[in-house]
């Protein structure tokens, strides 16, 4: 067995003080007449969030809110990984592995912990880990497949569990689909938000009618909201100077998809409020982990063109929950068991990308119903 040990954010006065001299010193762009949202991130609110990020905003405050949850470090094949590990109420709680994705952090689940955790007959031990290159974990950019093996190695040899359920989103659900073909024996069942999209090498034949409508669909929306994708799978290093470097720049390319991939009705914080927004923001800025974050869809293009075959592309035979929130690409039943054993498959009334932060209750109801039905 590895041993974790215990750990504790403490973010230096330093880094703050910079922070807020470059906040200070933004050198802000011309903007477009009513911009809105459509040129990219609303320059209107995102002055109005700039503002509220040096006048009111209180890292210390939420600092010492994580600093609640019980958090670990361990080493697994040389690269340190960050988790949250908090044991479930009750007899026998069952594990459970979440995994985020991007632009967020271990920070999505902040709300769905409690939820997890304490009801006595249905709980479960949650454990979260930052993925490699994001926020606590070490500055290193892996594939999703190698994420998965870091993974398998933190549930059994670190943490003792033989059997355990996983669940993800975005990056995460490919992890989580990698850790279930890896771990067939260990795995016993996965909850996904999404099981990955249309890449265009399908056989379009043997594709039904509502497969083949998302498949359109998500050709277009990678021609209307996929730059971000290309930049990152192909010039991450170009990208991070400028986000590394500048606080209003970070927050800039992570508010975009917050606003976009959210269920919000044209108004953020009707899923988030600014606080939220900037704790995840802060999470990459204190930790200087964006460089890393986005060069990881380098490390998963390069796995892709390999030609090698990966544990995350292949279709998983573990028990596989689905829940379709409609601020999502609208995902048909049939595409989802194309790439796993699906045992349940439900749209949900609403939610987007983020749906454990937006709205927890639903995410966790979703949760605990699949898993305690099997």
């Amino acid at each position: 067995m590895s041993t974790a040990n215990t750990f504790r954010i403490e973010v230096s006065q330093s880094v703050l003080d910079d922070l807020q001299e470059r906040l200070q010193k933004t050198r802000w762009t011309d903007e477009p007449a009513d911009a809105g949202w459509n040129y990219g991130t609303n320059p209107a609110y995102l002055r109005e969030l700039v503002t509220y990020w040096q006048k009111i905003y209180d890292w210390r405050r939420h600092e010492a809110m994580l600093n609640t949850l019980p958090h670990f470090k361990t080493e697994i094949d040389g690269t340190g990984i960050h988790f949250i590990h908090v044991k479930g109420k009750g007899p026998n709680p069952r594990p459970l592995l979440l995994t985020h994705g991007w632009p967020d952090s271990f920070y999505r689940f902040y709300k769905a912990i409690p939820m997890l955790t304490d009801p006595a007959g249905q709980s479960f031990d949650v454990i979260i880990p930052s993925l490699p290159g994001f926020g606590f974990s070490d500055k290193v950019a892996l594939n999703t497949d190698q994420v998965a093996a870091l993974w398998a190695k933190l549930m059994t040899d670190v943490l003792g569990y033989e059997q355990y359920v996983a669940a993800g989103g975005d990056i995460g659900a490919i992890v989580t689909k990698s850790l279930a073909n890896q771990q067939p024996d260990r795995v016993s069942a996965i909850h996904l938000t999404d099981v990955g999209y249309p890449t265009g090498q399908e056989d379009w034949a043997t594709m039904s009618a509502p497969e083949q409508e998302f498949g359109r669909y998500i050709q277009q929306w990678w021609y209307t909201e996929g730059a971000y994708n290309m930049i990152q799978s192909t010039k991450p290093q170009t990208l991070g100077y400028g986000l590394n470097d500048s606080p209003v720049g970070l927050a800039a390319w992570i508010l975009e998809k917050f606003y976009s991939w959210s269920d919000n009705g044209g108004n953020i914080e009707t899923c988030f409020t600014k606080d939220e927004l900037l704790t995840n923001i802060m999470i990459y800025w204190v930790s200087q982990t964006i460089n890393t974050s986005v060069r990881s869809y380098l490390e998963n293009a390069r796995a892709a063109w390999s030609g090698t075959p990966s544990p995350s592309a292949q279709y998983v035979k573990a028990a596989t929950g689905v829940s379709v929130f409609p601020a999502e690409a609208p995902m048909p039943v049939e595409w989802a068991q194309r790439m796993a054993n699906v045992q349940r498959f439900h749209k949900m009334p609403k939610g987007g990308h983020f749906a454990a932060l937006e709205v927890p209750e639903d995410w966790t109801g979703e949760l605990r119903s699949f898993f305690y039905s099997l």
